[in-house]
């Protein structure tokens, strides 16, 4: 009986990987082009900055938050960057003023999440509609273009053969895997998103570390912005719509709790993958744009669903 529990359990926790690498078998026999290097190469550049800010939210994810104000921010951040650049002709002003300015967004969010006590929803729904109104208020409404090759550079250059985003991705994973698993401020962050009140009674500081949270999302989604403008060599206001269901749904197929208090960081990375994969190929089989909203949909509720089942199957036990 004990060795039948554990090894459900174990499927349980890795049912979700064993379903990608399944998938990613399929896939690579059966579609044209998609095991290629140059695709699987697009592969992990189309998903980077999907990745980099799904670190983040996942923090916010498991101390029982979350941010739909991302896209907003990648805009915003895109164009700061692009129209500093295009005033002062500095890549080092350009981009620490993006990122300045991602991390003011995030840490109010969290002022109003954490000590004003506005519902996250709203805050960040408000926070969303108002930096993408100050994007197009920044930028006349117009894309602002970059033509400076260092800052170009920044979303192009190429270490050991793969374009630096995806390394900067990397980095994330690793530095946001050791700050969950292996450090106070994860810890604590699990243990706000399992019972705040308990959290809060243990010594643990609520709001003070929610609003550091939130400013870590807010510098991690503008680091991604000004990657973005870099790569297609612009400030784009309306980018990145709809930004911020990919990034939830990636943490919530990785095993990121809505309820909060339970976050894995392979299993955020395998969320990543299957949103991206399954993007992937539906543009190599030249799937119609509007079957591919429809899907994302799906997999969003998908997700959210089997966040669901989980946490039914967590009370049983």
């Amino acid at each position: 009986m004990k060795t039948s529990s554990l090894n459900r359990a174990w499927l349980t926790e890795h049912s979700m990987t064993l379903g990608y690498g399944l998938l990613f078998i399929v896939l690579a026999l059966s579609v044209e082009n998609f095991f290629s290097a140059a695709n699987i190469v697009g592969l992990m550049l189309s998903v980077a900055q999907i990745g980099m800010v799904a670190c983040t939210m996942m923090l916010c994810l498991a101390s029982r938050d979350f941010d739909l104000s991302v896209g907003s921010t990648i805009a915003f951040a895109g164009v700061l960057g692009a129209i500093i650049l295009e005033h002062t002709q500095s890549v080092t002003l350009a981009v620490g003023g993006g990122l300045l300015a991602g991390a003011l967004i995030g840490a109010g969010n969290g002022v109003l999440i954490a000590y004003l006590k506005v519902n996250a929803l709203i805050a960040t729904l408000a926070t969303m509609l108002m930096v993408r109104g100050l994007a197009f208020i920044v930028s006349k409404g117009q894309a602002v273009g970059i033509a400076d090759e260092g800052f170009i550079a920044f979303g192009d250059a190429r270490l050991l053969g793969l374009p630096l985003p995806i390394w900067v991705c990397a980095a994330c994973f690793l530095v946001f895997g050791v700050l969950l698993n292996h450090t106070v401020f994860g810890r604590n962050t699990l243990a706000i998103g399992g019972n705040p009140e308990a959290a809060r009674l243990a010594g643990v500081k609520v709001e003070k570390l929610r609003v550091w949270i939130f400013l870590l999302q807010g510098l991690v989604t503008a680091m991604a912005g000004l990657i973005l403008a870099s790569r297609i060599t612009s400030g784009q206001p309306n980018s990145a719509q709809g930004f911020e269901l990919d990034v939830i749904s990636a943490c919530v197929l990785g095993g990121v709790s809505l309820q909060g208090g339970r976050a894995r960081i392979f299993g955020v990375l395998i969320g990543v993958l299957i949103m991206g994969t399954v993007e992937n190929v539906m543009n190599l089989l030249d799937v119609d744009a509007f079957y591919q909203y429809l899907m994302r949909g799906l997999i969003l509720l998908a997700a959210v669903l089997l966040d669901q089942l989980k946490a039914r199957g967590g009370k049983r036990v």
